[in-house]
């Protein structure tokens, strides 16, 4: 069934997730009438995700929109806000919405000065810039913080999109972002590195053997949080967690650090949680010292 258009989109940011948006926000009905894209590879992303889209400088793409949708650097947020207020850039009544998970609706005061409605909606979701996330918005919260009033737009265009709104105050935008962040992208430097020290270890595939592991210990952590906890620290095995560094100091000195500091994050949280008892803890942690190999 076709939706008609309700509002006009201006995209500014035609990245990975600024793309996408928008392409879910046609998908549900709305007339995309501009994108702002500056590098190579982002006006190729405009082209597949949003086609017959013209591309035009930030202040044409707001000034013909009812919705702005700013999917831009957490640090590049503020300064575009401001100087489209100076320049008299935004329209009362527009509703600008942007994707940073860092930043609640503070940082779009500006808007409120022209009588725009401002809008913070983050996509927990890592992105490729390409259709199948579209397909993915379907299992995606959304990090939605927003003045009361403007709560039902908000809800409307998170459930439009495919995902599902979950409310952050102002002042816990921060420690939510900070949160994925910290699962998400350390996710990928940890994977990259044990991926990294099977090949140095003669692995021919690594990713095969890796996978299903990852995949059962990362299902099994958010059904159970610690108590899915298994491996040498939780057993508090410190002889195979000294072979473990000294295999490390070996082959791959630099991911000895991320070693010793998970694992003795992991043995501090198995201590707390009961699971790790002080007598087997202390020679563990004393194992897992700072100190970088002589």
């Amino acid at each position: 069934m076709e939706h008609p258009a309700r509002l006009s989109v201006g995209v500014v940011g035609a990245g990975r997730v600024g793309a996408v948006l928008g392409a879910a926000l046609a998908r549900a009905g709305h007339r995309v009438t501009g994108a702002y894209a500056v590098s190579d590879a982002s006006r190729a992303r405009a082209g597949a995700l949003l086609p017959g889209v013209p591309v035009a400088d930030v202040p044409t793409v707001v000034a013909g929109a009812e919705l702005v949708l700013l999917a831009v650097p957490d640090d590049a947020l503020p300064h575009l806000v401001g100087g489209l207020a100076a320049t008299g850039g935004w329209q009362a009544g527009q509703i600008v919405v942007h994707t940073s998970g860092r930043h609640g609706v503070g940082v779009l005061d500006p808007v409120r000065e022209h009588h725009a409605m401002p809008l913070a909606l983050h996509p927990a979701m890592t992105f490729s810039g390409t259709a199948m996330d579209l397909d993915r918005l379907a299992d995606c919260a959304f990090g939605v913080t927003v003045d009361a009033a403007v709560r039902p737009v908000a809800e409307a265009l998170v459930l439009e999109m495919g995902g599902t709104p979950v409310w952050v105050d102002e002042t816990d935008r921060v420690a939510y972002h900070a949160a994925l962040a910290h699962g998400a992208n350390h996710l990928v430097t940890l994977t990259a590195e044990a991926l990294d020290l099977l090949g140095r270890a003669g692995v021919d595939q690594p990713r095969q053997v890796l996978a299903p592991l990852l995949h059962a210990a990362l299902d099994n952590a958010l059904r159970a949080g610690d108590a899915a906890l298994t491996g040498p620290v939780a057993r508090g095995d410190v002889g195979t967690v000294r072979d473990h560094l000294g295999e490390l100091d070996r082959l791959a000195p630099e991911i000895r650090r991320t070693y010793v500091a998970l694992a003795r994050a992991t043995a501090l949280r198995a201590l707390d949680a009961g699971r790790l008892r002080a007598t087997s803890a202390e020679p563990l942690l004393d194992a897992l010292s700072d100190q970088e190999p002589e």
